[in-house]
């Protein structure tokens, strides 16, 4: 096998990669100031910060991934040249983004009775609480601007998603400090303020995103806002059929880390403070490889959309391995800076201590959690997206949840670990994941391979 073609991918894929990971890490970075900020004030409303957002991430995230299914139908249509189809399938976007998020926004708006439910202090629930309703302002626009976004990104075009995320992070430091801490007249909400910061940050990049669809030549050139399709219900069936496998993979996923977090919250504030360092740096880490992939399902759905089907296959392995590459390097680094990491958040010892040991255990599943993201969206690019759904359930639910439950909570096969117990748990699911994803590629790269040879097309629309 010529290795010279598949590292001439990978400079492809990182041009891609730049913008998206950029604007990813400004997203993340404004979790991380949320996080900062919050726990300046006090480990209250750090932990305040760190359940609610258990609570919202994973219910935001699942609208998101369902509009994610547009990303490789415009990159395939895009690369087969059917331009005259995309406006159609943004205005369909549209449509099923409103019709996933007011349930979605319900259920956020209600989520906080589960705390009645828990064993949680109520100075952290009332806090918790108030940080849900904050953010849930900026539900709707965070899900059409993922829309506009996913629009672009599938042209290819990922210099927007970058710009914006920068403007986003220029807006969430100042909004965080006035309110957080009552200036220009606001009263001091504390870690409560992070949630209305965000919902006005989400607000801003929506706007932001249609001024700049509006006024660039490429994207204005397919006339998105020209005039609004209606509904057109077989369309937006056969687009939910394939963006909520992908939603609920990623549920899967992030409800493994959400489950554990409310898990910890009877452990205590420090040590659901400890838990959410360690989870919170190791997102922003993990923005490299999902950025990786997302770059990587655009070149995979536009090859295809070109009927390269060896190109497809050439380049979700080069990316896989080069992913994977990084991964052992940010390992490395977080191995190093553990407890300098941990002395950003708080000066609380045992907060510092309980971070520094859970990021030591975070370094290890990097690579099998770099492996599998990418895998996975080079399925996305295939939109081979029902078995995503069936191996995240598997890994997370049957696998790495139950580990970490029996580790961490019981002594049937060692001392009760705690939360260490947990980040077993998750290695051991995220382990799982990537090698059920890389077996399903190969079964994929057949498939595919047999409707190319038969002289089949390869990809079809929305």
């Amino acid at each position: 096998m010529a290795i010279k073609p598949y590292i001439a991918e990978i400079p492809r894929l990182l041009r891609l990669c730049g913008p998206i990971m950029v604007a990813q890490v400004a997203q993340t970075t404004m979790s991380f100031v949320d996080t900062l900020m919050a726990g300046q004030v006090s480990a209250t409303d750090l932990a305040a910060v760190a359940v609610a957002t258990s609570f919202w991430l994973p219910l935001i995230l699942q609208v998101q991934g369902v509009i994610m299914a547009l990303t490789p139908i415009i990159s395939q249509l895009n690369g087969a040249r059917r331009h005259g189809e995309v406006a159609g399938a943004v205005h369909q976007g549209f449509w099923l983004t409103i019709l996933v998020t007011i349930p979605a926004m319900l259920a956020l708006y209600y989520s906080p009775q589960a705390l009645h439910w828990m064993d949680v202090e109520p100075l952290l629930a009332e806090k918790t609480t108030g940080y849900l309703h904050g953010i849930l302002w900026g539900m709707p626009a965070y899900a059409l601007y993922q829309v506009l976004r996913n629009f672009s990104e599938g042209l290819s075009h990922t210099l927007p998603t970058m710009v914006i995320g920068f403007i986003g992070l220029a807006i969430n430091v100042p909004a965080n400090y006035i309110l957080i801490h009552g200036k220009l007249g606001m009263p001091a909400l504390g870690g409560v303020g992070c949630g209305y910061a965000s919902a006005l940050v989400f607000w801003a990049m929506l706007v932001a995103m249609v001024i700049y669809t509006r006024r660039s030549p490429l994207l204005h050139s397919f006339n998105v806002f020209t005039r609004l399709s209606s509904p057109d219900w077989p369309r937006i069936g056969r687009l939910f059929r394939l963006g909520f496998p992908i939603a609920m993979a990623i549920f899967c996923e992030v409800t493994l880390f959400t489950v554990v977090a409310l898990l910890l919250a009877p452990f205590g504030s420090e040590v659901v403070a400890g838990h959410q360092i360690a989870i919170n740096f190791s997102s922003m880490i993990f923005m490299i490889p999902l950025s990786l992939g997302m770059a990587m399902t655009i070149r995979v759905g536009h090859s295809l959309g070109e009927n390269k089907a060896e190109q497809a296959r050439m380049i979700s392995i080069a990316g896989i391995v080069f992913g994977c590459l990084v991964a052992i390097l940010t390992a490395l680094m977080t191995v190093w800076g553990r407890h300098w990491i941990g002395a950003l958040y708080t000066d609380n010892t045992a907060v510092l201590d309980l971070a520094a040991s859970l990021l030591l255990l975070a370094s290890f599943y990097q690579i099998s959690d770099s492996a599998q993201v990418i895998a996975a969206a080079a399925l996305r690019g295939y939109k081979d997206t029902q078995t995503i759904f069936y191996i995240t359930f598997v890994a997370y639910w049957l696998c790495g949840l139950p580990a970490g439950m029996v580790l961490g909570l019981t002594d049937w096969l060692v001392p009760a670990m705690g939360p260490h117990g947990f980040w077993v748990g998750f290695l051991i699911g995220l382990s799982v994941a990537a090698l059920m994803l890389i077996w399903r590629l190969r079964v994929i790269y057949v498939r595919v391979e047999h409707r190319h040879r038969a002289g089949l097309p390869l990809v079809d629309g929305l």
